[in-house]
């Protein structure tokens, strides 16, 4: 490997931004583990591996500089660091924005602790492993396997791609880096927009042990860099809860709302004092939008929207699941909006954050799914419920999702239709994701076979739009059961009635051009031609369909064998975007 350029040198949680950190990414010593002796031998000791990786590129990725595809369920990285003498005083946290599946951490020959779990942000606070020299020699073994009890989404679990899986994703897959904090901090902050008092809630959690009457909070919020509202309180416990109205009487500064195309946002700086010394400092953002369902349609600050969303992956061609640079999410959701969709169905994947920051500040909707399970036990339910939690608790504060996605098609519950065990269990994860969320809706079961829903999307491919109106002319046969989609499935399951959601296409499309390798849904096209004509029938047929309230279209680029893409792998349209946007925009 002979580029030293670090990759993704852009800060990694921009919702929750500090001064002082270090971007671990680009260079890290590397091998497989192919017998599983890495423990036994004290790997954990060691202060190079015979291989290099380019960081966060996983193995199986040209990015990484090894592009090896042969699945190996351990391997090992390591990479030594001196610490800034200007944060010797400092806690030290690692931070891994996400690692694929289980995550050990040695730090110095010790052992820190692991992670269990693929899509989700985590971190260890190292301080106490620091050596005299400031020096942190860090190993990380990774532990991955095919099973189908762990959420792994569009990650294959046989030794080649198939139907619409594709090479799977083993270890570090996004920025690894260090954060220095004083004793006392700020944990998180929990952001709750309220457009119709004008006002934002704040939960904050602070540091343990950080109750002292000399400590006090500013919260300063801010629009267009002038500052609009502020306050400060005494912390006199870990966990505090305020309420900010927004409103002004200076004309200035009415409430500005979050929209596609008005995608405004606040910006808020939260300043942690202990008399007149700044302790810690965070920049942070929100957006005032509201996400609410009435007589069957979906409502973005109380006014009716038509989504028109494009399913994406978030796959590139040489880095798989990890985009290659920002420039590169800033071209997808740019190219997205070129072609007049509104939003996107991130499918089978919790997307990197600066996605999501990029999606908050140009106005693009966004569906956040879950990474699938593929079997259902006692194991998956568990599995996959831990991890769900976290999806929303860290993702929470984007005002560009405004739906959650657990499940899609069945998949982990694939006896959904009749089973109460796994009709119970998507049941729970609705209410569990509403404990945490109850403003944003939820979508239990993507596709078909419905629970409990706040929308009711159903999966089509059918290729032309006669056929489309015909089969859903008649709103209650589709609602009721009598209409099977994609061969025999049912909008709900089994013992479970509509009751008046709003109703999605949240899947169709998927056409491709003739190629003799890869494939798309139903008959190949010959010619950009041919490809319109199809596009424009079926959807406008679905935008002629007046009780349904949106549509997702199949998909964004092509994925490895799957090209049924609008653009190719490497971002390159197929057909005139303009067309595509004016058939959208009809």
């Amino acid at each position: 490997m002979t580029n030293k350029e670090i990759p993704r040198k852009e800060y990694p949680r921009p919702h929750f931004e500090r001064a002082d950190w270090m971007n671990l990414n680009g260079e890290w010593n590397f091998t497989f583990d192919k017998n599983n002796i890495g423990e036994k031998e004290r790997w954990y000791n060691s202060t190079s591996f015979e291989q290099k990786i380019n960081v966060p590129f996983t193995y199986e990725t040209k990015s990484s500089g090894i592009e090896e595809e042969k699945f190996y369920p351990n391997i090992w990285y390591q990479k030594f660091v001196t610490v800034p003498k200007e944060f010797g005083d400092k806690r030290i946290v690692l931070h891994f924005q996400a690692a694929d599946y289980i995550t050990k951490l040695w730090v110095n020959g010790r052992f820190v602790g692991k992670h269990k779990g693929g899509q989700v942000a985590f971190s260890f606070d190292i301080t106490n492993y620091l050596d005299e020299s400031n020096g942190l020699n860090i190993v990380v073994k990774n532990e991955d396997s095919y099973s189908c009890f762990q959420p792994r989404g569009k990650q294959r679990w046989t030794n080649e791609n198939f139907g619409c899986w594709y090479v799977q994703t083993t270890g570090i897959w996004q920025t690894v880096w260090l954060e220095f904090l004083n004793e006392e901090n700020l944990e998180s902050v929990k952001i709750t927009p309220d457009i119709d008092t004008e006002s934002v809630e704040f939960d904050y959690t602070f540091s343990e042990g950080i109750i002292h009457s000399d400590l006090t909070l500013q919260t300063t919020i801010s629009f267009n860099n002038q500052r609009i509202k502020e306050i400060t309180f005494n912390i006199d416990r870990q966990n505090h809860h305020i309420k900010m109205n927004l409103a002004s009487e200076n004309f200035h500064w009415k409430i500005m709302h979050w929209s596609p195309g008005e995608p405004h946002l606040y910006d808020v700086e939260f300043t942690l004092y202990k008399e007149n010394e700044i302790l810690d400092q965070v920049q942070s953002y929100f957006g005032m939008r509201k996400i609410s369902i009435e007589n069957g349609n979906v409502l973005l600050n109380n006014v009716p929207i038509y989504q028109r969303l494009l399913l994406d992956q978030g796959y590139w061609k040489d880095s798989h699941l990890t985009p290659p640079s920002e420039a590169a999410i800033i071209e997808d959701i740019d190219k997205t909006l070129e072609m007049g969709f509104n939003g996107v169905r991130k499918h089978m994947k919790v997307e990197d954050q600066r996605f999501l920051y990029w999606a908050d500040k140009k106005g693009l909707l966004v569906w956040s799914e879950m990474a699938a399970t593929y079997e259902y036990s006692d194991e998956s339910v568990q599995n996959f419920t831990e991890e769900w939690i976290e999806v929303v608790k860290q993702h929470y504060n984007h005002p560009c999702i405004i739906t959650w996605t657990p499940f899609n098609e069945s998949w982990g519950v694939k006896n959904i239709y009749t089973d109460v065990k796994q009709q119970k269990f998507t049941e729970a994860i609705y209410h569990l994701t509403k404990s945490i969320d109850s403003m944003r809706p939820v979508i239990v079961n993507d596709g078909w076979e419905h629970t409990i829903s706040d929308i009711i999307t159903l999966h089509d491919y059918v290729e032309y739009g006669d056929e489309f109106s015909k089969r859903y002319a008649d709103k209650e046969r589709v609602i009721n059961n009598d209409i099977a989609f994609n061969n025999s499935k049912h909008a709900m399951a089994k013992n479970y009635s509509y009751d008046g959601q709003p109703i999605i296409i949240s899947e169709y499309g998927g056409i491709a051009f003739n190629s003799e390798e890869g494939w798309g849904y139903g008959n190949q096209v010959d010619n950009e031609e041919e490809f319109l004509h199809r596009y424009e029938s079926i959807t406008q047929a679905i935008k002629d369909t007046a009780y349904v309230s949106g549509f997702c279209y199949t998909q964004i680029t092509d994925v490895q064998q799957e090209i049924n893409g609008l653009l190719t792998e490497e971002r390159k349209p197929k057909v005139d975007l303009e067309k595509i946007k004016q058939i959208n925009q009809k």
